[in-house]
């Protein structure tokens, strides 16, 4: 699986794609892809990265207590 870098726009080929999932890991393995040669694995923090196509990572695989997070935002009111 390949995310987006948001500083670089530099694809990162994510290594480890089970702790992506995980909003208890902050940072996931993964290898960046710029440039002719391979890159060495490195961490990412996960809050830096997004889909290919610039869309965020699911709020539920970054913050282990997402249910409160969204709980707390103020609903809009349609009348």
């Amino acid at each position: 699986m390949f995310l987006k870098q948001k500083s670089s726009d530099d694809l990162i080929e994510i290594l480890e794609v089970q702790d992506l999932y995980d909003p208890f890991k902050p940072e996931i393995l993964g290898r960046c892809h710029s440039g002719e040669e391979m890159q060495d694995p490195e961490m990412f923090p996960k809050s830096e990265l997004v889909f290919p196509s610039g869309e965020s990572l699911p709020l539920c695989w970054l913050d282990p207590d997402y249910k409160r997070t969204i709980q707390k935002k103020p609903s809009a009111v349609v009348n």
